[in-house]
């Protein structure tokens, strides 16, 4: 559940322009009564927050990857949006949250409705997604977070059934436009891969890098099983890698070693496999739409996934065991929602803090303004 592009209908943006109203209430009442608003001037946004998912409500119970955006940043004021959810925003500090829904085409499609919405002015706004996923145990263990440079998709692609392939291939997936799995002749990627800016990502870690996380008996009783996994026993931490996004929550060493293959391949070997979602590939296609009409800018985009699981078996366990396994309720759902919120808190307050700064310049720039100096 948790593991997670093309143009879409002109006619999804008609029907939400025909149906959307725009209202301004408290969030706490049960039944929040929604009031229109006449038409005003685009409301700033300065930081997006991006979720894929909530489990209940919005708060008071089981936190999803929305609730602890919505209670602890204050996203009182509340817009009807005609998607999965409805987005809440934080008039006095400038911060919106939505939650797209689960996958690529919830994500890509959410995104751009929102990016189309002329109620926001979002040209300068910051995008942070920051959702869980699944983790590469050679890479990190349950619980910790991982900002992305590089985003992967692992959908786009041929694929031949395994009982097919052809003698010596390894796999029956390989890139369009290509005559064999890995065929170092494959077209430049139209949505199979991504860079988000480097020195945003290498900023945003920076920042984050020594951010404490928590650890508990569950996490460490999980984290022990990885025996031949130092990286998987340590505790939380913060580090940088790359995301894959596949529709299919895929589990086991053989589609691991495909994802870290997979992501290398498509990134010329600069990519580093640590998370495995669904959704990232679809929101930054979107993003990268939008960016080209001048409503938002690309360059402003983050990538945060936390560990709630890992991407394969401990040894001695089979995949499909592992798999169905409860894991105690994911051992690791809990602790990487608060990861997620506490990692990408501090990035989005910093920026809310130094707004004056940070709305005409990036952390990038004014990265490499500084060493031009």
């Amino acid at each position: 559940m948790f593991q997670r592009t093309q143009k879409w209908l002109p006619a999804l943006l008609l029907t939400w322009g025909m149906g959307v109203i725009c209202s301004s209430v408290q969030a706490e009442p049960a039944e929040p009564q929604m009031v229109s608003a006449a038409a005003h001037k685009p409301i700033e946004v300065k930081v997006v927050v991006v979720t894929m998912f909530e489990i209940g409500k919005d708060s008071g119970d089981q936190a999803g990857e929305f609730q602890l955006w919505h209670e602890r940043q204050h996203l009182n004021e509340r817009f009807k949006f005609a998607h999965h959810h409805d987005l809440f925003f934080n008039p006095k500090t400038g911060v919106l949250g939505m939650v797209t829904g689960m996958g690529t085409a919830n994500s890509a499609s959410a995104v751009m409705e929102l990016g189309m919405d002329p109620r926001f002015d979002l040209s300068h706004a910051y995008w942070l997604v920051a959702g869980i996923a699944g983790f590469d145990p050679a890479k990190a263990s349950i619980g910790s977070a991982a900002w992305a440079e590089y985003l992967v998709d692992g959908d786009l692609a041929y694929e031949i059934d395994a009982r097919e392939i052809p003698k010596g291939w390894s796999t029956g997936y390989f890139a369009r436009g290509t005559k064999k799995p890995y065929d170092p002749n494959r077209p430049a990627p139209t949505g199979e891969m991504f860079q988000l800016d480097p020195k945003l990502t290498d900023w945003a870690y920076e920042l984050t890098r020594n951010v404490k996380l928590d650890d508990s008996p569950v996490l460490q009783k999980r984290r022990s099983l990885y025996t031949n996994y130092p990286n998987a026993r340590k505790p939380p931490f913060v580090l940088k890698g790359d995301n894959l996004a596949a529709m299919t929550f895929w589990h086991g060493k053989l589609l691991n070693e495909w994802a870290e293959r997979w992501v290398k391949y498509w990134t010329n070997g600069k990519g580093n496999f640590v998370s495995s979602a669904m959704e990232d590939t679809g929101t930054y296609q979107s993003l990268s739409y939008l960016s080209e009409t001048g409503k938002v800018d690309k360059n402003r985009v983050m990538v945060l996934r936390t560990a709630s699981n890992y991407t394969m078996p401990p040894p001695g366990v089979t995949a499909v065991d592992d798999l169905l396994q409860d894991h105690e309720g994911y051992a690791g759902l809990d602790a990487s929602v608060e990861a997620a919120y506490r990692v990408g808190s501090k990035v989005v307050d910093t920026l809310v803090d130094h707004w004056d700064i940070y709305r005409d310049h990036t952390p990038a720039q004014m990265a490499g303004a500084d060493k031009a100096e």
